[in-house]
């Protein structure tokens, strides 16, 4: 028996309209601010782990009241205090937004970039849990760590600040992840220098300068990992010289991406010197400051 077109269009147009229904959040803005008016306590008769879900869902918004100041800072309170998600709803919250970090990649100057810069932001908070208390296991972990290294360079959206959007900073939240990651002491030594040679490559093939303290979060990550214990100082200078390397024809063959590469290297090593400086005095952390103050000097 066939259907009439008119009976099928309305079905499509009841199915769209019970889609979209279905999709709405069940709780509007004025519930979340008054949860955060209450320190972030989950409101009597609410599941927390239900509400979580929620919130992630948020993260994708382009309303940036709804995706940073609700959404991530109620999420990043629950992941901080511990005992208030459940490990099953850690662990599917940390698996959703890992697979956030490809959802639309490749993309530039659209929404989409706002789920991938804030699940890796979202995931920053779930390293710096998992330091303190782990719950990922040994194999979740790893992957995460190769998959914030591929995203790292992988991001062509390199936004900052946005007018109507407000904060985008896919590299910043993504140099967030990368230094908790590099917290932890499963970190192989394999992964310590795919996170510096990441941070290398994200610099060198950015087509502009970031203005909006990139550089410094990205040295941050790095400092997380030449702080190591296990980190084998030999490997510093090298990494240190491919920077003075991928510079050295600067002012014979001058383009405005060769420029932009300079100068995020040059605020990337200044950065460092700062964040070393910052570091407990150690023989070790002296000379990797006397290091990127010689490769400074000299350009």
């Amino acid at each position: 028996m066939f259907l009439r077109p008119a009976i099928v269009l309305l079905l499509l147009i009841g199915f769209a309209s019970a889609h979209a229904h279905a999709a709405q959040p069940k709780h509007d803005k004025d519930f979340w601010r008054g949860i955060l008016k209450q320190h972030a306590a989950v409101p009597e008769n609410e599941s927390a782990d239900a509400l979580a879900h929620e919130l992630s869902a948020m993260l994708a918004s382009p309303d940036p009241e709804l995706r940073d100041d609700l959404a991530y800072s109620i999420l990043a309170t629950w992941i901080y205090r511990g005992n208030v998600l459940s490990t099953p709803t850690l662990i599917a919250l940390t698996d959703e937004w890992r697979t956030n970090l490809k959802s639309g990649i490749g993309e530039s100057g659209t929404d989409s970039v706002l789920k991938r810069s804030f699940s890796a932001l979202c995931l920053s908070e779930i390293a710096r849990r998992e330091v303190k208390s782990p719950f990922l296991g040994p194999e979740r972990y790893h992957n995460l760590v190769a998959e914030a290294v591929a995203y790292l360079q992988d991001e062509h959206d390199l936004r900052g600040y946005d007018r109507s959007l407000h904060w985008i900073h896919a590299t910043a939240h993504t140099g967030d992840l990368l230094a908790a990651l590099s917290d932890n002491p499963q970190l192989t030594k394999q992964e310590a220098d795919a996170i510096l040679q990441a941070i290398r490559a994200r610099l060198a093939t950015a087509t502009e300068v970031f203005t909006q303290g990139e550089q410094d979060r990205l040295a941050a990550a790095a400092v997380s990992v030449i702080r190591r214990k296990e980190f084998d100082g030999s490997e510093f200078s090298p990494w240190l010289a491919r920077f003075q390397e991928e510079d050295r024809d600067i002012w014979t063959h001058t383009t405005p991406e060769s420029l932009a590469r300079f100068q995020n290297h040059n605020y990337l090593l200044q950065a460092l010197t700062v964040r070393i400086l910052m570091e407990p005095d150690s023989p070790l952390m002296y000379d990797h400051r006397q290091q990127v103050v010689q490769v400074l000097s000299k350009r």
